[in-house]
């Protein structure tokens, strides 16, 4: 094994990443070295590198990650989610924070909002953790992270994103309930749209609507689950007109909004039906107040949830999810390009200019 790991140190919008070397950890209990084989850039890390969101810097980019077990602290086993020991060479994924466990908002359920959460990808390079992000060689584990194992059968492509995606679709799924047999709406079809039409089909919804306002990324969306697709004009009639006929002018069940943009939202709750459950998961930067009739809310009983990160068990069901239907739905096409670490820049770019939902990154 090395003795160092190269990073790509960003430092701020406008400024080249920077390639350095830092030497890798002595591993305290709980802790995991892991040799990062594959990190793909999601569209917050896209958002970041051009200044659309902030993050502490100097920084190492990068937290959706695949790699393997490199190196384990002496004298203690760390144990991966289900409480197996893990073993040097084992494939895994994790979760994209850690969590300390004994917190107020770790004890009530919500560990993805811990106290002291320490989130790969967004930390600051310190003397004492200067690894934490998927542009690296090497990524360094902190106590608290779930760590899952990746099934064989899953390719890079496929697992990368799962514990940034896939984990916070199945998140929205658990929170809007069964599918089995619901007209389901899904607003925006990126990779998050387009996993959260998958995971609806195959949990057994009667029809999955999907809408965006890009004709190009609804073409791909019959291929991951939708029975109806609308693209979003200026006054949102085709997308009415698909949930009316439908719905029989009903309204939808269930709507999940990937898209984060206020008029997609203010739309969606006139969509639902009475009784509706809607989750909120794209709104994630700052836009514009809603405007939404609290009576319009009451009178239909709809009930409206928001989702931010995900807890560990989502994380289980993501790669469950995928282990199932992996060969049913291509999302490994979704991966446009593969650059290598010391490209990651170029990489960056293309994401940005090509629009692709996933470009990779390998050491």
């Amino acid at each position: 094994m090395a003795e160092a790991s190269r990073v790509m140190e960003f430092h701020g919008t406008g400024r080249p990443l920077e390639l350095r070397r830092y030497p890798l950890p002595h591993l305290a209990d709980g802790e995991v070295l892991v040799r990062v084989t594959c990190s793909t850039l999601c569209g917050s890390d896209v958002h970041t590198y051009e200044g659309r969101r902030s993050t502490p810097l100097p920084t190492v980019l990068g937290h959706e990650i695949l790699g393997r077990v490199a190196a384990l602290p002496a004298g203690s086993a760390v144990c991966d989610h289900e409480g197996t020991p893990l073993e040097i060479g084992d494939r895994i994924t994790w979760s994209v924070a850690a969590s300390c466990g004994s917190c107020f908002f770790c004890r009530d359920g919500l560990p993805q909002k811990c106290e002291r959460l320490f989130k790969y990808g967004h930390e600051p390079i310190s003397e004492r953790h200067p690894l934490s992000g998927g542009l690296a060689d090497y990524c360094h584990l902190a106590p608290g992270t779930a760590i899952c194992r990746v099934p064989s059968e899953l390719s890079d492509a496929v697992a990368c994103p799962a514990n940034c995606a896939t984990a916070t679709v199945a998140a929205a799924i658990r929170y809007a309930g069964p599918c089995a047999g619901r007209v389901v709406l899904i607003q925006g079809a990126g990779m998050l749209g387009l996993t959260a039409a998958a995971m609806a089909g195959s949990g057994g919804a009667r029809e999955v609507i999907v809408c965006d306002t890009v004709a190009e990324r609804l073409r791909r969306a019959g291929r991951f689950g939708a029975t109806r697709t609308a693209r979003v004009d200026d006054d949102g009639a085709a997308l009415r007109a698909a949930v009316e006929q439908t719905t029989s002018g009903r309204g939808v069940d269930v709507a999940l909004d990937l898209s984060g943009a206020p008029a997609a939202m203010e739309a969606g709750i006139e969509l639902l039906r009475i009784g509706g459950r809607y989750v909120w998961v794209g709104a994630v930067f700052p836009v514009r107040p809603l405007a939404v009739s609290a009576e319009t809310i009451v009178r239909k009983i709809l009930s409206i949830q928001g989702v931010h990160n995900y807890a560990p068990e989502d994380l289980r069901r993501a790669l469950e999810f995928l282990g199932r239907s992996h060969a049913q739905y291509p999302f490994e096409e979704l991966v446009a390009e593969t650059f290598a670490l010391e490209d990651a820049g170029a990489a960056f770019l293309h994401a940005s200019r090509s629009g692709a939902l996933r470009v990779a990154v390998r050491a």
